[in-house]
């Protein structure tokens, strides 16, 4: 399978640290592969809801986080930039410690719309919430 990176995927940039929300709950881009992109984040005080689980908005934080860079990362930043236009969240399973992992897949790579589903699991490997993103493709200027 070819790649849908626009550029090589540099995990060294990506995670470079930057005054966002991100590095305040501490997301880190973790692996790659020619259609994928995976993140994780800590559940913990800073993610907790107030039932000491991992709070739904967090996930949502995260889901969004690995898509939108995932978008990002399949288009021409020189033309166009992308932003979050909707998301969705199932939540299946309470994690209290840890970290949690999502991996965002394209289902759709369009001219003005990436589409991206994103899984997320436990350190256990259990599968915890499943989340659809849409992104807007925007032109820089118009053309």
């Amino acid at each position: 399978m070819s790649s849908i990176w626009k550029t090589p995927i540099d995990l060294e940039r990506l995670n470079t640290p930057t005054p966002t929300l991100n590095s305040l709950l501490d997301i880190r881009i973790e692996a790659a592969g020619d259609d994928w992109l995976s993140a994780s984040m800590p559940v913990d005080e800073r993610t907790h809801q107030p039932y000491g689980i991992l709070h739904g908005g967090a996930s949502v934080v995260l889901a969004e986080t690995v898509g939108s860079i995932a978008s990002y990362q399949c288009i021409d930043t020189s033309r166009y930039y992308c932003v979050g236009l909707d998301i969705n969240a199932n939540h299946l399973r309470a994690v209290r410690a840890g970290r949690v992992t999502a991996v965002a897949k394209a289902v759709h790579l369009g001219r003005t719309t990436h589409v991206w589903d994103i899984r997320l699991h436990d350190d256990a490997g259990n599968q915890t919430c499943i989340s659809r993103l849409t992104m807007a493709i925007v032109p820089l200027k118009a053309e």
